[in-house]
């Protein structure tokens, strides 16, 4: 029953990416899509993939965090995260992307089963640091997509002869606020994760946490900076890009780096 449930959503993932790239593509649509349309498909792939993780990662004895898991755990709230920014901003284009690796991610934790139990995990404390931690990365990974639009857009507006899904895109100074939007969203639930991290998680050194501390904290310290730059010295383009996609690869050193090293190479949990 679990694999049909798993074939089903990735299925509708697959279909809805398919859907919205003919939109895109085929009809080359210019801001006339309704983009509401996108929500149906999303939000039934969403649903089932929660039941699947829920599933996979709630365990008698606390919260199996395996590697893969914590992956198809990421890659739902970035698709649930997309498709609510899509009703008030034009973020269409980080659909097309996440929808495909959230399929990738069910089948991922699906072949590759790995067992990572968190047993102190009903605290309230650490459910709370565990919430605020992947709200905040997805909106980090939304952030670093954004950015990599945002370059490829402003090098393609340069040279003055955009490629089609150039011409489809929102105007750059809209591209840029929204990625300080995301930043900024993101880096106030980073502060709040870093916070409660300190105060409810124990014995750092015994759960090899002190990279992924370290690392989170340099990574919410550039993001500091960016906005600090864009807000006093008006920071936008190149700088924003390379601040974001800096602080971006400090924290998927942070989040998966460690649990990749620990997990998949020295077969530690």
């Amino acid at each position: 029953m679990n694999l049909i449930l798993v074939a089903v959503t990735i299925a509708l993932y697959l279909l809805t990416t398919a859907w919205l790239g003919y939109r895109l593509f085929g009809l080359k649509i210019a801001g006339g899509m309704n983009k509401l349309h996108l929500l149906p498909g999303c939000g039934i792939a969403l649903i089932l993939h929660a039941v699947v993780i829920y599933q996979s990662i709630v365990a008698p004895d606390g919260i199996n965090l395996g590697f893969y898991n914590a992956f198809s755990l990421m890659s739902w709230a970035v698709v649930l995260l997309v498709c609510i920014t899509v009703i008030f901003k034009p973020v269409e284009n980080l659909a097309l992307f996440f929808l495909p690796v959230a399929a990738l991610s069910l089948g991922l934790a699906q072949l590759f089963p790995m067992t990572r139990i968190i047993t102190d995990s009903y605290a309230l404390g650490l459910q709370l640091h565990i919430l605020l931690s992947v709200t905040a990365f997805s909106l980090f990974v939304m952030a670093s997509l954004q950015a990599i639009v945002l370059s490829i857009q402003e090098k393609q507006l340069r040279n003055k002869h955009p490629v089609q899904i150039m011409q489809i895109l929102p105007p750059l100074q809209i591209m840029e606020e929204l990625l300080v939007q995301l930043v900024a969203i993101g880096t106030f639930l980073l502060s709040l994760s870093l916070a409660t991290g300190v105060m409810f998680v124990h014995d750092l050194f015994a759960q090899h946490l002190v990279h992924k501390t370290v690392l989170s904290f340099f990574g919410w310290l550039i993001f500091a900076v960016l906005l600090w730059g864009r807000w006093t010295r008006g920071w936008r383009g190149k700088m924003l890009v390379r601040w974001t996609l800096g602080g971006f690869i400090s924290l998927l050193l942070a989040y998966f780096g460690t649990k990749f090293v620990l997990e998949l190479i020295l077969k530690r949990v």
